[in-house]
């Protein structure tokens, strides 16, 4: 299983442009990406300008597709003019998970 974290700060006041992207994206998921397995996202507590979004998925074929898929096109388009700082993504295999 390959994985995607990403974590991504917006500019204060823009926290509801940023989690309503992000779930358009996971909206897209659900319906279009069969073999991205999991697509979860989550706005941080303490900073409510931070979220991650923690990505399954079933092979590298499956990560393309999500990746260049137009869903997220059109999330980075409406984001980029509000994130402070850059993307943070960090991608991996997945060694261990409670389902």
């Amino acid at each position: 299983m390959l994985t995607i974290t990403a974590t991504l700060r917006c500019q204060g006041g823009h926290e509801d442009v940023l989690r309503d992207a992000l779930l358009d994206v996971a909206r897209h998921v659900a319906a279009h990406e069969p073999d991205t397995i999991g697509f979860f996202v989550s706005q941080d507590l303490a900073d409510p300008c931070i979220f991650t979004t923690y990505e399954r998925f079933a092979d590298q074929a499956a990560m393309d597709r999500h990746n260049t898929s137009a869903a997220l096109a059109r999330c980075f388009a409406t984001i980029s003019p509000i994130l402070d700082g850059d993307v943070v993504l960090l991608t991996g295999t997945e060694l261990s998970a409670k389902t």
